[in-house]
This record gives C-alpha cells, structure tokens and sequence, in this order.
C-alpha cells in the first residue's frame, strides 16, 4: 500500500486510537487525564468527520452495495458521538467518568474493528491506488483543516438521509 493511499491512512488512526484509550487508561494523574482525553475525543469527531466526508461517498460510488455498510458506520460514528458526549459529563477521574470512558472505548473499537473487516477490504479491492492514494490527500487536507475539530459541529447525522444524499 502506498504512503497516502486513504486506507492505510485510516488504519493507522485506529492503531493510534487503540493505542490512546489504553494510554489514558494507565494514566494516574487527574491533570493529566483532562487534556490526554481531549484531544482523543477530537481526533475522534475528527476522524469520524473525515470518513463522512472523503472516505464513505467514494465508497458508495465505487463498490457495489455499500449502502448497508455505509448506514451502519454512520450510525456507529453517530454511537461514538453521543459516548465520548457522556464522558463529557462526568467529572474527570470519577468512577461514572471511567464508566463513561470506557462505554465510549468500546463503542469506538467495535466500529474501528467492523471497518477493518467489512469496509476496508472490498474498498481496497475496487478502488485503483491512484484513486485511493488521491483520496488519501483528501483525507490529509481534511484532517489539516480540522485539527482539534475545528469547524466541526459534532451533530450527528441522520443513516439514512447521508446514504440518499451520497448515492449516484
């Protein structure tokens, strides 16, 4: 896979967010749970944004019944939403705020994990490199403007609606 090809750049966000939910897990330090949290919590919005954006419109044009597919990662980036929302309002550090965390760990790993194996493959299959690796620009551009989830809403969005409005 080439450097900038969008899958390879996706996968490496989901080992990075695997890796930053067991960081903030073994943090001892209340200061430091606040701001470690987040910034996974806009890298998150972010990346989930990004998908919306450049990754999932290409694959409802590019591969063959996608729209399934596409539906439910709406409806799990909209899942992830409304979690990392809940550990928002727990005060950091407390046992609702770790119930609250790891809620929003696991609805993120399940979703990165349908993604590696549903999603991923098949868009890998029917997309030529050139046009994944010119989406990958795309998806950088993307994830340059919204550092931090800048100009981001974070509203979720309706399956449905998103899959009628990105289908040829």
């Amino acid at each position: 896979m080439a450097d900038f090809d969008i899958t390879a750049l996706i996968l490496s966000e989901h080992d990075a967010f695997r890796r930053a939910f067991t960081e903030i897990e073994q943090l001892g330090d209340v200061g430091q749970l606040r701001p470690r949290w987040r910034q996974l919590s806009d890298q998150l919005e972010v990346h989930a944004a990004g998908e919306e954006a450049v990754f999932y419109p290409a694959l409802l044009v590019d591969v063959d019944d996608s729209e399934g597919d596409t539906e439910h990662a709406v409806k799990d980036h909209n899942e992830i939403r409304e979690t990392t929302r809940k550990v928002d309002d727990h005060e950091v550090g407390t046992d609702a705020w770790w119930e609250a965390f790891r809620a929003a760990r696991e609805a993120t790993v399940d979703h990165l994990g349908e993604e590696e194996t549903d999603v991923l493959p098949p868009f890998r299959e029917s997309v030529s490199e050139q046009e994944r690796e010119a989406l990958g620009m795309r998806w950088m551009a993307f994830l340059e403007d919204h550092e931090g989830a800048k100009g981001l809403s974070g509203d979720e969005k309706d399956p449905e609606q998103y899959v009628q409005e990105h289908t040829p």
